[in-house]
């Protein structure tokens, strides 16, 4: 069961945009929203970016300025998530609901530093992550990402550009033989019992009966769950392109493993796992 979602706020214009798919998330469950704001340490960092100029004037005139930013980004970062607790009747409390409630509440928390490493530190205790997908030019939210997926053991829900649905109807699972994908099966139980359609999907050369998918679809089947399999052969652009255009218009939720082993960021991930990071046109619920 889901009861605890961890979302971040960032100051900026996507704020709302998160928060409302995390909310859509949270509501079947009647799940809290734990909303974190990260404020920049404007020491640390200015004596970081002069470290080299050996300038106390300098470092102590840049202090200034990002304790400013972090100031406005923080202020403006709390007036977007109060007018989104307004606009959805959302109770801001941190306690919780009495057993049995059937409304979702939220929490507002803010700490000094790193937005990764306090995005971690909150997510291991959290039952699920939504983080947003990022692309190349925002860094941050691709290092959150990275550091939550690769640190917390928790399963992670990344919205598509489109709205969220209301419910997860259809969702396809990304099969292969995995610690990985047998982890983000396991975690997306409460998504796929609600389900109406469920398909273990793989991309694959060659047709078997009793593949590895037919047994997680048997598997399934045991609880109750409509699923089946089904493979696609994969194309000259690769087995996640292949996928991901197979599955288009086609399922609600993407459910895999994330794949990765270095921490270099050119590498944190496995070129499958990047393309469907980069390119899915649904959402998708992962963990390593």
């Amino acid at each position: 069961m889901i009861k605890t979602v961890l979302v971040a706020a960032t100051g900026t214009d996507s704020d709302a945009a998160t928060f409302t798919a995390a909310l859509a998330i949270a509501r079947p469950f009647a799940a809290h929203l734990d909303v974190l704001h990260v404020k920049l340490d404007a020491v640390n960092t200015a004596v970081a970016m002069t470290s080299d100029a050996g300038s106390g004037a300098l470092a102590a005139g840049l202090i200034e300025r990002l304790e400013q930013d972090s100031r406005e980004r923080e202020t403006k970062a709390r007036e977007i998530f109060t007018r989104f607790c307004a606009g959805a009747n959302l109770a801001a409390t941190s306690a919780p609901a009495p057993r049995g409630s059937a409304a979702s509440t939220a929490q507002w928390h803010v700490e000094t530093g790193e937005e990764p490493r306090w995005m971690a530190a909150y997510g291991i205790a959290a039952d699920l992550i939504v983080a947003r997908r990022g692309t190349g030019e925002d860094m941050l939210a691709r290092s959150t990402l990275e550091t939550v997926l690769l640190d917390t053991g928790r399963p992670i829900l990344i919205p598509a550009a489109a709205a969220m649905p209301e419910s997860f109807e259809r969702i396809a699972i990304a099969w292969k033989p995995t610690p990985q994908a047998a982890r983000a099966v396991a975690f997306a139980m409460p998504f796929l019992t609600r389900a109406k359609q469920i398909a273990v999907v793989t991309v694959e050369e060659k047709a078997e009966e009793g593949s590895d998918a037919d047994r997680l679809a048997r598997n399934l089947t045991w609880h109750g769950l409509a699923a089946t399999t089904e493979r696609l052969a994969p194309g000259p652009e690769g087995a996640a392109a292949t996928l991901l255009a197979g599955l288009e218009g086609r399922a609600d939720l993407l459910v895999m493993g994330g794949y990765g082993h270095s921490r270099l960021r050119e590498s944190v991930f496995g070129g499958f796992t990047q393309l469907a990071l980069a390119s899915a046109p649904l959402p998708v619920f992962l963990t390593h």
